[in-house]
């Protein structure tokens, strides 16, 4: 058995404290954000060892992603994002590809609008 380019972890919901943005009120103050991982990795030993040591342990890379988050204040959220691609792509050598999607939970707007977010995708070169 062997797996695909289209093995992924999917991390979904993590949601983190930080500061991004351009306003005042967004230097000043901590705020909600989620994240999405999709993590391209080869996950066939995974599924006939069953051992951890065979994939990428998602604990880790959800703590990688925090950490990018809170090393401080960014103005966009696509620099934000792209520093949590880095913070998974530099985690493990086994995670081929990354999808990042990032989300303002409340975002500073005059409209009614549930979030604002980016995604973006990197790869290994």
């Amino acid at each position: 058995m062997t797996g695909t380019a289209a093995d992924r972890i999917e991390l979904r919901g993590l949601r983190v404290l930080g500061r991004v943005g351009i306003l005042p009120a967004e230097r000043a103050q901590d705020q909600p954000l989620e994240i999405d991982l999709d993590l391209e990795v080869e996950l066939a030993a995974a599924g006939v060892s069953d051992s951890l040591d065979d994939t990428v342990d998602y604990a880790g890379v959800c703590d990688a992603a925090v950490a990018a988050v809170r090393d401080g204040h960014v103005d966009l959220l696509e620099r934000l994002a792209t520093k949590v691609a880095d913070a998974a792509l530099g985690l493990d050598p086994r995670i081929a590809s990354v999808d990042v999607a990032l989300r303002k939970l409340r975002p500073p707007v005059a409209h009614h609008l549930a979030s604002a977010g980016v995604r973006l995708v990197r790869s290994r070169p």
